[in-house]
């Protein structure tokens, strides 16, 4: 098993792949990315780092045995398993693939839209445009490709996913609003099923989908350019010029703002995120205590317990009740197929749970079925369009507010939450169920 240190600075999504394929391969990575084991600019210059890395660029891998290795593809792959790899040649052809895919089709584009609005680089708006069609491009091969399958390569996490995912990060991040990729949601799905794996987040923490498109920052642009020295000024003559002089050297010195380190033209420092906004935060305290509801729902009988504490405590203002029916019936398949639509859904909806909870149903046989159900929010709105990070997959299902007051609702509410009844408006037999809590 592989055991080294990678050199980097912090927040290199080329770095990432490399510390997610450790992840999953179980390879030991010491990342050194901070002073004092590191300091971008200075250690990669020096004649030590020089002899093993001519470049100086980083991420640079070396390993505990002495190996050591630069290009951020060359060195993930070598941290990697063979299930990551492709464990068959086909695979590994495939894997490859969408390692170059990324490197020749992606980060072009992305870096030429992304970078002028974290301020590395200069906004051209001809460029920029150029950069909006060729992503549009990919993002059409990326959902043609994931319409039938979950992952790029094979039925598990690859190599393939690691790479493309990490090349898609700052586009996510800063400038794919809900609008721009709403016509991609498949390569969305893959996106956020793969940063929520736990593999991931070791690495990503949250990563939050961007809700507005980022502008050019000339403001952090001109603050990261070098800095010209201004033209010394002549001394006027008299015996007491040279002291107020040196009084304005120092202040100038004192003021004078620390140099910015040399960036790579695609590694530049990335901008700190901005703390997510509670789109709950304006409600007032309700009195329906939902991880209560869920304890009743999960240890004690449905019926006599959980639903009958579930109407004597819902509070009607301050949380509603919807009806949600998967649009596309005709284009499910095999029930298992089916059934993964729902469990992929609830695995990205994971930032959702606090405040929701809901009972989906696959009714039906193979290739004649149907997915519907019932979802409990915080509020009186749909929840998914109050966040980023919970626009997953909703927009492939049919919403409806239910009325609590309502025979109609009551009578859901019995049958979804206890998964049996009647059914009457679905016209199918009970397959099986999911629960979101």
């Amino acid at each position: 098993m592989a055991a080294g240190t990678l050199y980097s600075y912090p927040e290199n999504w080329r770095a990432f792949k490399a510390q997610i394929a450790a992840q999953y391969s179980g390879a030991r990575l010491k990342v050194a990315n901070n002073p004092p084991a590191f300091t971008f600019g200075q250690t990669n210059r020096t004649p030590a780092f020089l002899n093993n890395f001519p470049l100086g660029k980083v991420p640079a891998y070396q390993g505990d045995d002495g190996f050591c290795l630069f290009e951020s593809n060359a060195i993930a792959h070598y941290l990697s398993n063979d299930a990551l790899r492709g464990a068959t040649p086909q695979a590994a052809a495939q894997v490859l693939q969408w390692v170059s895919f990324a490197d020749s089709e992606i980060i072009p584009p992305a870096s030429a839209w992304v970078f002028p609005t974290l301020g590395i680089m200069q906004f051209n708006k001809q460029a920029t445009e150029q950069a909006k069609e060729d992503v549009k491009k990919v993002l059409t091969v990326l959902n043609q490709h994931l319409n039938t399958r979950t992952f790029l390569v094979g039925e598990r996490i690859s190599l393939a996913d690691v790479t493309v995912a990490c090349s898609m990060l700052w586009l996510y991040k800063q400038v794919l609003e809900p609008s721009f990729r709403q016509p991609y949601p498949n390569v969305t799905r893959w996106f956020v099923t793969c940063v929520n794996q736990p593999q991931f987040k070791a690495v990503l923490g949250e990563v939050r989908l961007c809700e507005k498109m980022a502008q050019f920052d000339a403001k952090r642009f001109a603050e990261m350019q070098p800095r010209k020295e201004a033209p010394a000024k002549k001394e006027k003559g008299g015996k007491e010029a040279g002291k107020p002089q040196e009084k304005k050297e120092k202040k100038k010195e004192e003021k004078k703002p620390a140099p910015e380190e040399e960036m790579d033209d695609c590694d530049a420092a990335l901008a700190a995120e901005p703390k997510a906004k509670d789109p709950y935060a304006h409600l007032p305290k309700s009195a329906f205590i939902m991880d209560e509801f869920k304890r009743k729902y999960s240890n004690e009988d449905t019926l006599t317990v959980a639903i009958p504490h579930f109407w004597e405590h819902f509070d009607r203002e301050g949380y509603s009740i919807w009806y949600s029916q998967y649009k596309y019936p005709e284009e499910l398949t095999l029930t298992f197929k089916s059934c993964n639509l729902i469990t992929g859904m609830f695995q990205r909806l994971d930032k959702l749970r606090k405040n929701a909870f809901a009972s989906v149903i696959l009714f039906g046989t193979n290739n004649d079925s149907s997915i519907s159900g019932i979802w409990i929010f915080r509020g009186q709105d749909l929840a998914f369009t109050l966040s980023a990070d919970w626009q997953i997959d909703y927009e492939s299902y049919d919403w409806r507010k239910l009325d609590p007051n309502s025979e109609e609702c009551k009578t859901m509410v019995k049958e979804y939450f206890a998964w049996e009844g009647d059914f009457k408006h679905v016209g199918k037999a009970f397959n099986q169920g999911k629960v979101f809590k």
